[in-house]
Parts: C-alpha cells; sequence; structure tokens
C-alpha cells in the first residue's frame, strides 16, 4: 500500500513561488492536523474511562473482559494519533521548506536582474 502512495508523490511537487492563498491553506491545514490529534485524544481518553468503569462494575464479571478491550483500544487510538500527527507535520514541514527555498531563490534572483537593471541605467 506504501508503494502505491509513493506512486503520486510526484504530483505534490511545487516549484513555483508559494502565493498567500497556498500559505493560508497550509495553515489552515496544520490547524486541521491540530484539531485531530485533540480529537483522538479524546477519544482515547474517554475509552481509558470507560474501560476503567467496565473494570470496576461488581455485579457483572462476566462483561469485565469489554474494560480490557477498551484500555487496549484506548491506547491503540492515542498511538494512531500520534503517528499521523507527526507524518502530516513532516509532510507540511517538506512542503514549506522547499516552497521557501524557492521562493527564496526567485527573491534572489529578482534582486540580481533589480541591481542589473541600475547597474545599466548609471552607466
Amino acid at each position: 500500500m506504501l508503494g502505491r502512495l509513493k506512486l503520486f508523490a510526484h504530483i505534490f511537487d511545487h516549484k513555483e513561488e508559494i502565493i498567500l492563498r497556498d500559505y493560508l491553506a497550509l495553515e489552515r491545514t496544520k490547524l486541521a492536523n491540530e484539531r485531530t490529534l485533540l480529537a483522538y485524544s479524546r477519544t482515547s481518553l474517554y475509552m481509558l474511562l470507560g474501560g476503567i468503569a467496565f473494570l470496576q462494575l461488581e455485579g457483572f464479571r462476566s462483561i469485565q473482559w469489554l474494560g480490557y478491550v477498551a484500555l487496549i483500544l484506548s491506547v491503540t487510538l492515542i498511538l494512531v494519533g500520534l503517528y499521523r500527527y507527526f507524518q502530516i507535520k513532516a509532510r507540511l514541514g517538506r512542503y514549506y521548506r522547499r516552497n521557501y527555498e524557492v521562493t527564496q531563490y526567485h527573491e534572489r534572483e529578482n534582486q540580481a536582474g533589480e541591481d542589473n537593471n541600475q547597474y545599466d541605467q548609471e552607466q
């Protein structure tokens, strides 16, 4: 499955300069990523509380296994949430860095062109 995902990685390589609309879209994506992590952690905490509650029930020993399942799901959910958060954060970091470098290159190129124009006008 990861091999199929890597096939489409070249689609997201952007060589042009980042504009305000794209920058704001990336900021919204970062905020959505953080909200998703908080949702995973909230769900994990509720599963933890539910698991502890099932384990504390005195008269229902026959469903105590459900408490253990909820505890395992709680740990699994928080690990999946953290993995996804850091994976998307790394992808966005690479995108920002790449576009920052392209933007800096274009700015230096434009500055060099302006310097040449000023030199030509002085002579």
